[in-house]
């Protein structure tokens, strides 16, 4: 695959991140770049100029995995971009195989996995692909994102939601937080699964219809979304605060099952509570509904 105008792009925005106090250089006057310069990024990396160039050209078919290492560690690069520099330089080999998703059109959770998503009860519990879209829930997750599930169109996304419904910008108390999460986790998956035509459709559809999506992809920024806090201002119960934990699924690349959980004692936790009961009563008669497959008779 051609990635080379993303490789470009990618490299040049982390170089212009960096100043050179940062990693031990003396500013100096007169510098016409903001950041570091070629020359000084290629003596931390311990390469020549020229082929510093070559990488920052697009050019990282063949590139070792020190070369890359070499390459993160003068950029300053996180985790989460090193990984996303190193998925780069896969998808621009020529023997690159794009890694195995499971499309949301012809995907469908095993039982097993419903039933662990139905056994947690005390929080939404949910599994999501690369793109965002909600692939399987537990009821008070279906009952949580109940917006998302009013959007037309299947399946219901998350990136779609936040961008292209007004009811958003209530449902997070922070908006721009959630906004640059979103984005980031969709670009670390386009470099991740740069075939997934999918996903390349939804960035489409996100950077024509949304301005605010548009100006976020072209920072180039990516991220493990793996655990911290949120807090929403559900249309049902209210704000509420919850911890979640995000967590790869060995069985399924490119699924991750998240948990919502409210701290004990906290209003949260009684909202949660409330947002439990309407759920109950709400989707009392709705096991058929693709999203809570009904369990297998015996």
């Amino acid at each position: 695959m051609d990635n080379r105008a993303e490789v470009r792009e990618f490299l040049t925005s982390r170089r212009a991140r960096v100043t050179p106090e940062q990693v031990g250089l003396p500013a100096g006057t007169h510098r016409r770049v903001a950041g570091l310069r070629r020359s000084e990024v290629a003596a931390l990396a311990g390469v020549s100029v020229e082929y510093y160039t070559r990488l920052e050209r697009g050019a990282l078919s063949g590139a070792s995995p020190e070369v890359l290492d070499s390459l993160a560690k003068a950029l300053c690069l996180d985790e989460a971009e090193r990984a996303h520099l190193f998925d780069l330089a896969h998808a621009a080999s020529p023997v690159a195989r794009p890694p195995r998703r499971r499309s949301p059109k012809t995907w469908a959770p095993h039982a097993s996995l419903q039933w662990v998503l139905d056994a947690v009860t005390a929080g939404p519990a949910f599994v999501r692909n690369g793109r965002m879209d909600l692939v399987a829930v537990n009821r008070l997750a279906r009952a949580f994102y109940t917006e998302v599930y009013d959007m037309p169109g299947q399946p219901p996304n998350l990136a779609r939601f936040t961008f292209l419904d007004e009811r958003a910008q209530a449902f997070h108390r922070d908006w721009d937080a959630a906004a640059d999460v979103v984005v980031a986790i969709l670009r670390t998956e386009a470099g991740r699964d740069p075939h997934n035509k999918d996903l390349h459709d939804l960035i489409g559809e996100l950077s024509t219809r949304s301005v605010e999506f548009r100006r976020r992809w072209g920072a180039h920024d990516v991220r493990h979304h793996g655990t911290g806090s949120k807090t929403f201002r559900h249309p049902i119960v209210g704000v509420l605060t919850v911890a979640y934990e995000g967590l790869e699924m060995a069985a399924e690349p490119g699924l991750t099952l998240t948990i919502y959980t409210a701290e004990p004692g906290s209003a949260s936790e009684e909202a949660m509570r409330l947002l439990a009961s309407w759920a109950a009563t709400e989707f009392a008669t709705i096991d058929a509904d693709a999203s809570i497959p009904a369990r297998p008779e015996h």
